[in-house]
């Protein structure tokens, strides 16, 4: 008889788990998907080119409703998780069902963080995590013109962007002095500004919300050095945080997210979190593809497999506001490290790697960000670089052809 799992939260973290166990063990386990939004699950990366009409709605969607009846996947979406009784194992719905579990996981992800400022609560001011929130964008749209984005990190120059093709008129407002400060390094960052302007969005850096204006709705921002910048829609896109309030009702351990163990178990046994709302090692990963390693370890382990978390090498590579970038490691460069850097301006690209020992340890790449997945292999792995250093900025088949020039030759085995 299977045993029943259930998976609360539908997003790109189960859709990913439940691919792997069905690879490892169908049949074992009856899975039951809970999902708060009223929808199938969707790639949330896309959410931007949704809102600049790139791609459609149903292009983001992951899995067809008849790929998870075909894999045995009750779906039960557009239904709210209200708590966990982990004595008794049952998840309460909001409509009052419950839900027995053998096993357990949390894949609730985080929610936008809303500043505490007056005005904060007015119309017109909209986080950016979901389609009911590019729902609300494109409303806005319609009916206004000038919109302001309160954050510079990945998720507010998505939104910015997206508005701009919108066509609406778009400022970005950043706490600190560089956009995607998390990211890029002083220079990529500085790149990445100049191609925002080039779009016509305006950048204000060193810029600190002191409050939203307007009366019956937002009618601007005001900063604390006194400026305020007009606008009709107000996007909030200032962080995350983790989505642990379920986790509380079950009585787990709880930090900045849901305490989990190399085995993404959580502190009660049979209970488990993965993606955004997990903590392991006391990291929150906010990436898709640290939650994608979180769910084949899972997958794994709920198999009766040997696998174990020993956490991700934190890697971002995306198209922001129409530009590739991409990071990985130490990119800033630690004491004891030295930089190797190759920029053309001229072309809009600039390559900066770390290495250390030996070892290549950070890499951020702007505009050509062909080889970014082979650095961060290169950083995961730890591999040294020696033989191939001279060439490791021009590339990897450069490095490559390096590499095999410098391998002592195969011995004939003819000859032999």
């Amino acid at each position: 008889m299977s045993e029943p799992l259930v998976i609360i939260g539908n997003g790109m973290a189960t859709a990913r788990l439940v691919e792997e166990l069905n690879a490892r063990a169908l049949g074992r386990y009856a899975i039951a998907v809970i999902g708060e939004e009223p929808r199938l699950a969707y790639n949330r990366v896309l959410l931007s080119s949704v809102l600049a009409r790139e791609v459609s709605r149903g292009d983001i969607e992951l899995k067809a409703a008849d790929w998870w009846r075909a894999h045995g996947v009750t779906l039960l979406y557009g239904h709210r998780a209200v708590s966990i009784d982990a004595d008794i194992r049952r998840v309460r719905l909001a409509n009052g069902a419950t839900l027995p579990f053998g096993k357990l996981v949390l894949a609730t992800g985080s929610r936008a963080i809303r500043l505490n400022v007056p005005g904060m609560d007015l119309p017109g001011v909209v986080t950016f995590r979901d389609l009911g929130d590019v729902a609300s964008m494109e409303q806005a749209a319609k009916a206004h013109r000038r919109a302001a984005v309160i954050g510079g990190g990945l998720l507010g120059l998505e939104a910015a962007y997206g508005l701009a093709k919108a066509g609406m008129e778009v400022s970005v407002i950043h706490l600190m002095d560089r956009l995607m400060e998390r990211q890029l390094d002083a220079r990529a960052s500085a790149m990445l500004k100049d191609a925002v302007e080039a779009k016509g969005i305006a950048v204000h850096l060193d810029a600190e919300t002191a409050a939203i204006k307007g009366d019956r709705r937002a009618t601007g921002v005001l900063l604390k050095d006194g400026r305020a910048i007009a606008a009709d829609l107000v996007v909030v896109a200032a962080g995350i945080r983790s989505n642990s309030d379920l986790a509380v009702t079950a009585g787990l351990d709880i930090n900045r997210g849901i305490v989990v163990d190399d085995h993404m178990q959580a502190s009660k046994a049979g209970i488990y979190a993965i993606g955004e709302c997990a903590e392991h090692r006391g990291v929150c990963y906010g990436l898709v593809e640290p939650a994608y390693e979180q769910s084949r370890v899972l997958a794994a382990h709920l198999c009766g497999e040997a696998a174990a978390y020993d956490g991700s090498v934190l890697a971002t590579n995306l198209k922001v506001s129409g530009v590739n970038v991409f990071s990985a490691g130490d990119f800033i460069g630690a004491p004891g490290t030295e930089a190797m850097v190759l920029s053309d301006r001229g072309l809009g690209t600039y390559k900066k790697l770390v290495i250390k020992d030996g070892r290549l340890v950070g890499a951020v790449l702007f505009g050509d960000t062909l080889d970014g997945l082979w650095y961060s292999e290169l950083i995961r792995t730890g591999a040294g670089i020696a033989p191939m250093r001279g060439d490791l900025i021009f590339g990897r088949a450069l490095a490559e052809r390096s590499l095999a020039k410098a391998a002592p030759p195969r011995p004939n085995s003819l000859a032999a």
